[in-house]
């Protein structure tokens, strides 16, 4: 989901309450705060010696230990000017995928993408998800399609030390 997306989705939705599912069935409590607005500009190198850079913006949500036990979420409204807030002080690049770090007691540390979202009575919820690391180089690497579902059956390397990638 793109930044721009994000923001009309709330401005449509502000009179609802904001839920973050990320994993089936789990959401993060209701005790959580925005801390942390990233704008990220993200430049890379893949394994194919191939340059690329992009821009991201990352939400960083974190639950205060003080309020365990909170069960009323926050506003769309309320997120919403916290979010603008941030733009005023640091411009949005709206074309940027946004994404939401998150950790838990029981939940390591992840930049979640937004895979979904969906309206439930009077809740706004965004289902986030886990997008797995691929090679962008395959083509170089010699990676087909046949050889990425052995590599996926195997725990042995892709690329070999003599090879053209990696």
């Amino acid at each position: 989901m793109k930044t721009q997306e994000l923001f009309s989705i709330l401005e449509q939705n502000q009179d609802k309450s904001l839920l973050f599912e990320y994993l089936p069935n789990a959401f993060v409590g209701a005790n959580y705060h925005i801390t942390e607005v990233k704008h990220m500009a993200i430049n890379s190198v893949d394994c194919g010696s191939q340059t690329d850079n992009w821009n991201e913006t990352i939400i960083q949500l974190w639950e205060s230990p003080s309020e365990i036990g909170k069960t009323e979420f926050m506003s769309v409204y309320k997120a919403l000017a916290i979010l603008n807030k941030v733009g005023k002080m640091k411009p949005y690049d709206v074309d940027a995928e946004v994404k939401f770090e998150y950790s838990n007691a029981t939940f390591h540390t992840a930049q979640l993408f937004v895979s979904d979202f969906q309206i439930e009575n009077q809740k706004l919820i965004f289902k986030l998800s886990v997008e797995k690391t691929d090679c962008k180089a395959k083509e170089a690497c010699g990676i087909s399609e046949q050889s990425k579902e052995l590599v996926a059956s195997t725990d042995e390397p892709c690329c070999s030390p003599d090879g053209n990638c990696c």
